[in-house]
């Protein structure tokens, strides 16, 4: 079946072009109805309560997303015609000031000093704003936008709402811009490594069509992260890119073979499906531990990769076979001498100095782990922004003028006691930290009859037997004194309501921490279990997969320990990320060295005569799948405003240079020093298994026995 197909795509060139063209339409129909998610709190579990408490917030009470609005040195009136021009906007289900808070039947010095003091502070004051839809929703970035525009430059709008519409923003504009540095400097990668200058061009066509194809196909998933949009297509990149190599150097080397190049095209087809259903299994399963997260983050960006990998292999095996066949005459016009040099030398001098590299290898390994479980993690999502973005300048003045740096939700029944609601408000007022307190009990408390408390104040603090309050915090979020002000404030509304919910940023942030603490552990456990199973059974060996998988993990803590010693900072997500990313898609170097390294051994060389064959013969496929994910990862660390993008891209081009470093100079040491024990733990390590003669055994079975 296989070969038939083959036959077809290699006889057909001119129409599989045409199908691949014409499938771009749907995917980009696909591509632009997949909704992208800015707000990376709604990956949380929903059975978390702050996730609960969030979803109630939404509904009823309409408010899953708040602002704060800061007007400063600008007269009452001016404040007054702002909310009520603010109340029109669609999207806005309220906007409270203080004028409204109390109802305008109340003079302003009877106000309470706790309510005063969270409106006004020093020449400016402040609104609240509450959306009728989720923080991350269109109809919310819609009136983020309309509220804006009506605003003057003495208005500042601030909220972590507020903070996902920059974000957009701000990837909405970068994202060509790093796609695009990605493509020129993988491009100048392949220039450097292969042997013509138009080759790289169908190289790149080829992987631009399966990376459209894999973001039409997102449709089905609804939406995807704004990080998984940002990455994607430069991770599927460099990740498949030494696919399309391998089938090109198969066609090449097939051509000696026949007269009729589409003949040599059609076993290339046939032998890179066998190899490449296999070796990308290993890149498969590094993104399918991800999907394990109960952050759901990874499950977004592990079934988009998978994709990729799976599209990725597809196009090479469908479409790049035309493509090549249609620009064969300008691909062999224009080769040159590969700019590569012979790396003989060098694995001659790896191998005469291997036991010194292996023992430097393990003395190195235990300061790697200590440097990759000690590395300093941000969880605060605004961090990654840049500083002078509209959202972070209003976050700050929020915190320094009227010292609110974060907002805590708390959702209680509404029939408790007024006794309870007292003492209950009483104990959170005197909690470190807490700076604000708005409930509709808190209201009543001032000496405010029920008449004069306006309807939509009311309406936003009582719903549907819940009622919601609001506690304003000096505390920034995922910070040690914010987590062990959430501690105190969760015992203190659990011993007044058993089934009460306290949410907000801080809250679901504190959730992301201990969550992702927990995704890393399982990830990596899972990541390393499933490579180790494929190694295992492609090499029948219990020992090969232990050898090789330990270093592409060492290539991981090297990576990850960087950071450690320059003192940095990661955002959270990049461990869990990395390394299952540089696990999964750079063992296939090991695998290449170790393949060709028991090829040479069944051919009856030597140990180290075969390992100085694979490390001469592999190095240089090795620095191309390296260097295009390098220069692919790398660029968008250059352009990329957004740390949390940037920080991951980073640490894949890193890891891809160790995981080459570490395969080139480490693996070719280890296979030479472990070659015995290898050969006593693996099923036909040194010869091929035994083949059947069918036609023997039929024979045998048909003669006369005497």
């Amino acid at each position: 079946m296989l070969e038939k197909i083959a036959h077809v795509l290699s006889r057909k060139p001119k129409l599989v072009a045409l199908i691949a063209a014409a499938l771009l339409i749907p995917s980009f129909i696909g591509f632009a109805a997949t909704r992208v998610n800015y707000d990376i709190l709604t990956y949380l579990p929903q059975d978390l309560e702050s996730a609960q408490g969030m979803n109630l917030l939404e509904e009823p009470f309409q408010m899953a997303a708040t602002s704060m609005l800061i007007v400063e040195d600008m007269p009452a009136g001016y404040t007054n015609s702002l909310i009520n021009e603010i109340k029109k906007v669609p999207g806005v289900s309220s906007a409270v000031w203080i004028s409204n808070m109390v109802g305008i039947q109340i003079p302003t010095d009877m106000i309470p000093a706790s309510f005063r003091d969270l409106f006004f502070s020093g020449q400016g004051t402040m609104m609240i704003i509450q959306y009728e839809k989720a923080g991350a929703s269109e109809e919310t970035m819609s009136a983020i936008s309309a509220i804006r525009a009506i605003c003057n430059e003495k208005c500042f709008l601030a909220g972590f709402s507020v903070v996902i519409k920059d974000t957009r923003d701000l990837v909405d504009k970068e994202l060509p811009i790093f796609v695009g540095l990605a493509v020129v400097l993988a491009l100048a990668a392949m220039l450097l490594t292969l042997e013509s200058t138009v080759l790289p061009f169908v190289l790149l066509v080829n992987i631009g069509l399966a990376v459209l194809y894999n973001f039409g196909t997102n449709i089905f998933l609804g939406e995807i992260s704004y990080i998984t949009k940002a990455i994607a297509a430069v991770l599927q990149l460099g990740v498949t890119m030494d696919y399309s190599v391998f089938l090109y150097h198969r066609y090449e080397e097939e051509r000696g073979n026949y007269e009729d190049k589409r003949d040599a095209m059609q076993n290339a087809i046939v032998a890179a499906f066998r190899s490449l259903s296999g070796s990308s299994l290993t890149t498969v399963a590094g993104f399918a531990a991800l999907c394990f997260m109960r952050l759901t983050l990874g499950r977004d960006i592990g079934i988009v990769m998978i994709k990729g990998v799976v599209l990725g292999v597809a196009t090479v095996i469908l479409v790049l076979p035309s493509l090549v066949l249609l620009a064969d005459k300008q691909i062999d016009k224009h080769k040159h001498k590969d700019l590569l040099p012979d790396f003989t030398p060098l694995n001659r001098f790896i191998l005469k100095h291997r036991v010194v590299i292996v023992i430097a290898a393990a003395v190195l390994l235990p300061f790697a782990y200590y440097a990759q479980k000690h590395a300093s993690v941000y969880y605060k999502l605004d961090e990654s922004l840049p500083r002078d973005l509209p959202s972070i300048v209003a976050n700050n003045k929020l915190k320094d003028e009227f010292d609110m740096a974060t907002n805590h939700f708390i959702l209680l029944r509404d029939d408790l006691s007024a006794a309870d609601m007292s003492a209950m408000e009483d104990r959170l007022d005197e909690v470190p930290g807490i700076t604000g307190l708005v409930s509709y009990h808190a209201l009543l408390g001032t000496g405010i009859p029920d008449f004069f408390i306006p309807e939509e104040v009311k309406n936003m603090l009582k719903q549907d037997g819940w009622q919601m309050m609001m506690l304003n915090s000096t505390y920034e979020t995922a910070s040690d004194e914010a987590a062990e002000q959430l501690r105190q404030i969760i015992a203190i509304v659990k011993a007044y309501d058993e089934s009460a919910m306290v949410t907000g940023e801080a809250a679901m942030t504190e959730d992301l921490i201990q969550t992702t603490a927990v995704d890393f552990k399982v990830t990596n456990y899972i990541s390393v279990i499933a490579i180790f199973l494929i190694v295992m059974i492609v090499f029948k060996s219990l020992t090969v997969p232990a050898v090789l998988v330990a270093a592409i993990e060492f290539a991981i803590f090297l990576n990850q320990g960087v950071p450690y010693f320059t003192g940095a900072e990661v955002p959270f997500v990049a461990p869990t990320v990395i390394s299952c990313i540089q696990l999964g898609a750079t063992v296939d170097y090991a695998i290449l060295l170790t393949s060709r390294f028991q090829e040479e051994l069944r051919a009856g060389k030597d140990r180290h005569e075969a390992a100085l064959i694979a490390g001469a013969s592999s190095d240089s496929a090795i620095i191309t799948s390296a260097l295009v994910l390098f220069c692919a990862t790398l660029g968008v660390s250059f352009v990329s405003s957004i740390d949390l993008i940037g920080a991951i891209c980073v640490m894949l081009a890193r890891g891809a240079v160790i995981s080459a470093v570490v395969s080139i100079f480490l693996i070719p040491a280890l296979l030479c020093a472990c070659e015995p024990l290898f050969n006593k733990t693996s099923l036909y390590w040194r010869t091929e298994k035994p083949k059947k003669d069918k036609t023997l055994r039929s024979e045998a079975l048909s003669t006369p026995q005497v």
